[in-house]
């Protein structure tokens, strides 16, 4: 089907075939009622929004191929306009796109009739309930494409209801209702079905537009993730237990600064930190013992070296001490495996007192530790999730008559 705009001369064409009354022309804005002829009706007196989407073009939309055969501009609250595409498959099926700053919705007429006076802040459809968003009156600014009934001259009321990313629109012209079922659809998802046309730019929150996460999956997520990492740490742990695996007093005068070798150990479960308690009778000195653990299958070695001072003594009348003959250290996630322990006593050289240290080292119960860090990590993101959607809920309502945050 080609039309010839009588105006600007501009033609303009779609494939799809149905009975045309009015044409808009969407060059001139010159609106045409199609008897035996073009007949002008008017031109449109104001540009606000140009077509983004152009008369004829074809996009595949969940498996079949519609035509955008017209478009109204409509405005509403006087400075508020968004685009209105109609659609059609080669079946006779329509399909509409909204959009509004940059969203939009794609919608399908239903026909369910609701009693959606201002009274009603709720709807359900399907088991679905939803909220109302806006009950406003707009108005056609412009027309462009081709169209089989008049050009709404009047105003339109509409009642929205949404639960993002779904809608549910209501229109009322006169006597007449006509009721639509919709959708948020992503500009990928648009590009993807049009052949990446050029979109303009999103502003704010669309009505339906969904966060990016869902903040109740995300809980059940993090929940099960939780239940699933306790089961496992008392799975792989239910038999362990505190495992003492050396002990030796060491003589300074057999091992001062010499390496002494354990014998070999295995160690069996979750990982766990290795505990070990150094003892030496210091005074007024200081001794060491430097802890190497060797992984026999990878060689791999962790080491730490640690003090033991003791220091006390009377200044002007008062005793003091400073230090503590006993210390302990940790060599954090020992996991399973066989090992030995390479260990190095030394003393203060003119400490002729002390002659020994012992140490003992202890693979610790596997503690909860991790379980509890990973509830925690998981409760700060869930409560990053929260505040993020309340306040993009927030920006959502800000324009409606009806925000849940006023209340």
């Amino acid at each position: 089907m080609h039309i010839a705009c009588k105006k600007c001369g501009t033609t303009t064409s779609i494939e799809s075939s149905f009975e045309v009354k009015y044409f808009g022309c969407p060059n001139c804005r010159s609106l045409f009622e199609i008897k035996e002829e073009l007949t002008f009706v008017k031109e449109f007196d104001s540009k606000p929004l140009n077509p983004i989407l152009k008369i004829g073009s074809k996009g595949i939309i969940e498996g079949d191929e519609y035509e955008i055969i017209s478009m109204f501009i409509k405005k509403f609250h006087a400075i508020h306009y968004w685009r209105e595409y109609t659609l059609k498959s080669k079946d006779d099926h329509y399909l509409y796109l909204s959009e509004s700053e940059g969203h939009w919705i794609l919608l399908e007429e239903i026909q369910d009739k609701f009693d959606a006076s201002r009274k009603f802040k709720r709807l359900t459809y399907n088991n679905v309930t939803y909220d109302l968003y806006e009950n406003t009156h707009c108005r056609v600014e412009s027309a462009y494409g081709f169209f089989d009934a008049e050009i709404p001259k009047s105003e339109i009321q509409i009642i929205e209801y949404i639960k993002p990313p779904y809608i549910v629109s209501i229109e009322k012209l006169g006597k007449e209702e006509k009721t639509y079922l919709g959708r948020h659809i992503s500009r990928r998802e648009l590009k993807k079905a049009f052949g990446n046309p050029e979109l303009p730019g999103k502003f704010g929150v669309g009505s339906v537009q969904p966060f990016l996460f869902s903040f109740y999956n995300v809980a059940i997520i993090f929940c099960c993730t939780a239940i699933l990492i306790l089961l496992t740490q008392l799975f792989v742990n239910n038999s362990r237990s505190e495992t003492e695996v050396f002990s030796k007093t060491f003589s300074f005068t057999e091992y001062n600064n010499k390496d002494f070798v354990s014998e070999s150990f295995t160690l069996e479960g979750g990982s766990a930190p290795l505990s070990v308690l150094i003892h030496s009778e210091v005074d007024n000195s200081w001794a060491n013992a430097q802890v190497t653990l060797v992984n026999e299958k990878t060689n791999e070695e962790e080491s730490a070296s640690q003090d033991i001072e003791y220091y006390h003594g009377n200044t002007d009348g008062e005793n003091w001490s400073e230090g503590d003959r006993s210390e302990e250290f940790n060599i954090c996630g020992v996991g399973e495996g066989k090992y030995h322990l390479v260990i190095t006593p030394q003393k203060q050289p003119d400490d002729t007192l002390n002659d020994r240290i012992t140490v003992k080292a202890v693979w610790k119960s596997p503690s909860m530790w991790n379980f509890f860090i990973s509830i925690l990590v998981m409760g700060i993101i869930l409560g990053i999730i929260f505040f993020a959607n309340k306040s993009f809920e927030t920006t959502r309502w800000s324009t409606s008559d009806f925000s849940p945050f006023n209340e």
